[in-house]
């Protein structure tokens, strides 16, 4: 599942909201290099060196920072740097949803981590507040045409298999599996 989640992630960043940021090579290395840093602390790590050198505001190079500091989570041995890198990993993730709020790529990535997350850690709070976002989005079909099929379909897939929806989402969410 958690191999479905990143490689889900890889495949959703979208070159259109880059900009100027990163070249396409170096887009489609990052898609890569995200994938394969789920097992791998030391590519977490240069990734991260990487994204944070940039000292970019661009809310979903935010949000892959975000997404990279609760691998270092993951793969932190000391239950400090563990509860740290989640902390931080929070904290960039709301400051992307906060730069752009209808952004469902963002919403997912995370909905996403706080799902995975164990609850009494305390940083699962906007798992209900990004559910209803992104089931709004996928309602309205507000922003769809920006993504593809494969991602939306993905998140559909993972919203269902998270078993936090009620039966009437899941029957919404089936359509577009």
């Amino acid at each position: 599942m958690r191999l479905f989640f990143l490689l889900l992630i890889a495949f959703s960043i979208t070159s259109s909201l880059f900009a100027s940021e990163p070249s396409p090579e170096e887009l489609k290395s990052l898609k890569a290099n995200l994938v394969r840093a789920l097992d791998d602390s030391k590519l977490t790590d240069q990734l991260y060196s990487s994204l944070q050198n940039r000292k970019s505001e661009n809310p979903l190079l935010l949000a892959c920072i975000g997404t990279l500091e609760a691998l270092k989570a993951k793969h932190a041995w000391n239950p400090y740097n563990k509860f740290k890198f989640a902390g931080l990993s929070q904290q960039t993730l709301t400051k992307a949803v906060l730069k752009a709020p209808d952004n469902l790529e963002i919403r997912f990535m995370r909905f996403s981590i706080q799902h995975f997350l164990p609850s009494f850690l305390g940083f699962s709070k906007n798992l209900d507040e990004d559910k209803k976002m992104i089931l709004k989005q996928l309602h309205q079909k507000k922003g769809l045409e920006q993504h593809d099929e494969q991602l939306i379909s993905g998140v559909a897939k993972f919203m269902i298999e998270s078993k936090r929806c009620t039966p009437q989402e899941v029957s919404f969410l089936k359509r577009f599996v």
